[in-house]
């Protein structure tokens, strides 16, 4: 990760929507490092999860609540005087949302539209930073998705980031609101503790000594990519916002290596972290999946020199040796 530019965060005003998840508790670890002053907002609060990423939350001031909630988020942006969001609350589970797809439709789209006004209404803002998904993009034949790929989602968590994509860009053309869009492959690495995703499932069934379910027949292919690696991204897109005019901008952030679930499976298998191997059984029962998908970063790579620093298996080993640490002390 590049050197964070604290000169640039001392003193700024940052809210964080979803501070408590997997990405914003990553964050928050690296922001309060700086001199800014982080303020955080989740549904849910000081969850123990969380401080074992988070462990000094005196130095921030949290609130719990809706992202939907408009009151609330026009309260944090005046009492604080805002000056740059990472909203990147969000219901992020796709199974989640198929069987919920209110839940979802609320959270990913009300919750952005709610950011995105009370900022209009606020004024003052340096840059706000809003995560979406490869999945925006919806299906194509043609791969990686590029910025430029129309999106065309059908499924309920796909079409949410979708519209909140299209929303956000709105706000943009139409009120220059200084904004700009993240559309990641699959995160991972320490501190993820939805066990639905593949690879927090895969490290506590290898040392649980549990059977691994696959969902699909094994043959999807995504690109993955490190944690740090998007927060370099995320923090690189705010302190160089204004220098290199990214309002309106979209950037996708990948490793640009994609591979199949088998595959990455197989490089778990290699990490040895433990005594048992990795036992999976094929399920083939996933429904509405998109079967490949990928991203292409040359557009962040030429704007902003970024690129992801971790290999696959260095950014599998690091998760690994956490998981272990963790998952032992349960």
């Amino acid at each position: 990760m590049k050197a964070i530019n604290k000169r640039f965060w001392e003193n700024k005003k940052v809210l964080i929507t979803g501070f408590e998840g997997f990405l914003g508790s990553n964050l928050v670890k690296i922001l309060l490092e700086t001199k800014a002053k982080v303020v955080g907002l989740d549904i849910k609060t000081f969850r123990k999860e969380t401080m074992l990423c988070v462990q000094d939350y005196k130095k921030m001031v949290v609130y719990k609540g809706s992202v939907a909630n408009r009151n609330l988020i026009r309260g944090i942006l005046h009492k604080h005087s805002i000056n740059v969001i990472f909203h990147l609350a969000a219901e992020a589970i796709v199974s989640r949302s198929q069987a919920n797809p209110l839940k979802a439709f609320k959270s990913n789209i009300v919750g952005t539209w709610e950011v995105l006004e009370a900022s209009r209404h606020q004024g003052g803002m340096d840059a706000i930073v809003v995560a979406s998904s490869d999945k925006a993009y919806g299906c194509h034949k043609k791969l990686p998705y590029r910025e430029v790929t129309p999106l065309i989602a059908n499924h309920p968590y796909d079409v949410s980031k979708s519209c909140a994509d299209l929303i956000t860009s709105t706000y943009f053309h139409t009120y220059g609101l200084p904004v700009a869009i993240t559309r990641c492959g699959n995160i991972y690495g320490p501190g993820d503790f939805n066990f639905s995703r593949i690879i927090p499932d895969a490290m506590r069934c290898i040392i649980k000594n549990k059977v691994l379910k696959i969902r699909s027949d094994g043959k999807f292919v995504r690109d993955y990519i490190y944690v740090d690696d998007i927060i370099a991204g995320y923090i690189r897109i705010a302190e160089l916002f204004e220098k290199r005019k990214l309002s309106g901008e979209a950037f996708n952030l990948s490793d640009e290596k994609p591979i199949t679930v088998v595959a990455l499976l197989e490089e778990i298998n290699k990490l040895k972290f433990c005594a048992n191997k990795l036992k999976y059984k094929i399920m083939n029962t996933a429904k509405y999946e998109i079967k490949k998908q990928f991203l292409s970063s040359r557009k962040i790579q030429n704007i902003l020199n970024w690129k992801a620093n971790h290999s696959l298996r260095e950014g599998l080993r690091k998760t690994a040796k956490w998981y272990a640490q963790y998952l032992i002390k349960q």
